[in-house]
């Protein structure tokens, strides 16, 4: 039974619609903790403004000196906690001997916080007797000094119940998120399909792989026959002028040169001939450009793992961008290819050229898909050696870039493979 593959504008799509839900969820996760940070601020607030007010009031210090303090200030705390919104209104003596309290039955009893030392305004979260709040306490002044302290405070419990309104702004906000990304996520993944298709990820590669096979192996053969055409020409022209010796020597010299280089890549079982018509037409390219040319195939050389089609690809692009270093570096333009055994076994394809070289900034960087340093346009790519460095990696080998000149890259593939 055949394994069906998700298809690359599935995999767009999964991949954005996971992004915008973990985006939505961070986004409410962190309006949640603001609303809850704008709470416990308003809180604290309330509470320094309310025992402030409180501490001010001149009633407050002559109804502590009275012989029933709790008779006048209790009723008095419970208005100011009905009025304000705080859970608690606890005025006590200066040694923290509570006057009021929201329980009754707590007063009396000594006051559970911080009782500062200096008469100074001290806001902090405790735990009481109606559990963790956050409270303000204020000293009660008069002329002679302090004779006590309110603490005004409101219980962590009631600052998250007052988030609770705001969560239907937050969860709407998510939403919108939620839903501009699954629209994003529809939009990608129409946009992907109209590009590629159905295709898997490694159909994309496969593809792109194919494309610049066919491309290089195209412009090889394109100078190869321009440069054959050329040489015909010239025999014809020789054999007109009854100088039939000179017009066989160019025809015999053309044939050995093709014939030997054909021999040293698809000779024995290892062989490639795929391989060895991209040289012949890269020899016939460099010919063009009047760059010198040089292809050395060890006979021991393994066969590669890749695929004719991905081994076009990889070479090609390996020479194409030797032969543009080359042409725009200056006198003498040379490219250099060599096929042949590593010390383990492995096949080491080696490409070298005259060039000016890679930047050490930008040895990595080449290898990007997009980044290119030839101009924009037609010769300006931008993914030979990004798709190089893709197949020679799935395919288990590697690729870099030799820090001396000339400028040399260097691939390394595990011997073996299809025939």
């Amino acid at each position: 039974m055949t394994q069906r593959t998700t298809s690359a504008a599935s995999r767009v799509f999964l991949i954005v619609l996971v992004a915008v839900l973990a985006l939505g969820s961070i986004l409410a996760v962190l309006l949640v903790l603001d609303a809850q940070r704008a709470e416990r601020e308003e809180a604290e607030e309330l509470t320094r403004a309310v025992a402030s007010t409180i501490a001010a009031e001149p009633g407050i210090a002559k109804a502590l000196g009275d012989d029933d303090p709790v008779a006048a200030l209790q009723p008095y705390a419970v208005h100011v906690m009905q009025d304000a919104g705080v859970d608690f209104v606890t005025i006590m003596t200066t040694d923290g001997t509570r006057v009021t309290h929201r329980d009754p039955a707590q007063i009396g009893a000594h006051y559970l916080g911080t009782v500062p030392t200096n008469p100074e305004t001290l806001t902090e979260e405790s735990t009481g007797t109606l559990g963790p709040s956050v409270r303000t306490i204020a000293p009660i002044e008069t002329s002679d000094g302090i004779v006590g302290w309110v603490a005004v405070g409101v219980t962590l419990g009631s600052i998250a119940s007052g988030i609770l309104p705001r969560l239907p702004f937050v969860l709407a906000i998510a939403a919108a998120v939620l839903a501009a990304g699954v629209v994003g996520a529809v939009l990608a993944r129409r946009s992907t399909r109209k590009v590629a298709g159905d295709l898997a990820p490694g159909g994309i590669r496969d593809a792109l792989s194919s494309h610049e096979s066919m491309r290089t192996l195209g412009e090889a053969l394109r100078a190869q026959t321009h440069e054959h055409g050329n040489r015909m020409h010239t025999a014809v022209t020789l054999i007109e002028l009854g100088r039939t010796e000179d017009a066989i020597g160019i025809l015999t010299e053309t044939s050995r040169q093709s014939q030997a280089l054909v021999d040293r890549v698809a000779s024995g079982r290892d062989g490639d001939p795929a391989i060895g018509a991209l040289l012949l037409g890269k020899a016939s390219q460099a010919a063009e450009k009047g760059i010198a040319w040089s292809a050395e195939v060890a006979s021991d050389a393994p066969r590669s793992p890749l695929t004719p089609v991905d081994g076009v690809a990889v070479m090609g692009n390996l020479i194409d961008n030797a032969l543009d270093a080359a042409a725009a570096g200056g006198e003498p333009r040379w490219v250099r290819v060599e096929l042949a055994p590593t010390p383990g076994g492995d096949l080491s394809i080696v490409v070298s050229d005259s060039g000016r070289g890679v930047p050490p900034a930008l040895r990595e960087r080449v290898f990007e898909r997009g980044f290119s340093t030839k101009p924009a346009g037609a010769e300006g790519r931008g993914v030979g050696l990004a798709l190089v460095r893709s197949v020679v990696e799935s395919a288990g080998g590697s690729i870099d870039i030799d820090r001396s000149q000339p400028t040399t890259l260097r691939v390394v593939l595990p011997a073996g493979g299809p025939a």
